[in-house]
């Protein structure tokens, strides 16, 4: 599952998503959208926003 729906299961927007990962909105915008890879940090952090596991994440692919 894509980020964009795990966050926005989550009833999270993406200001509240940057504010927890401690990233700007504009890179949570450009990860959601496929433009930029993030590094594997910033996807842990997200995971744990989230609140699922990285293997969780990776099961789809």
């Amino acid at each position: 599952m894509s980020i964009s729906k795990l966050r926005q299961q989550k009833n999270l927007t993406q200001k509240e998503l940057a504010f927890m990962v401690d990233v700007e909105i504009s890179q949570i915008t450009r990860i959601e959208r496929g433009i930029i890879n993030t590094s594997v940090l910033n996807l842990m952090k997200i995971t744990d926003a989230l609140e699922i596991s990285m293997s969780e994440f990776f099961k789809d692919i």
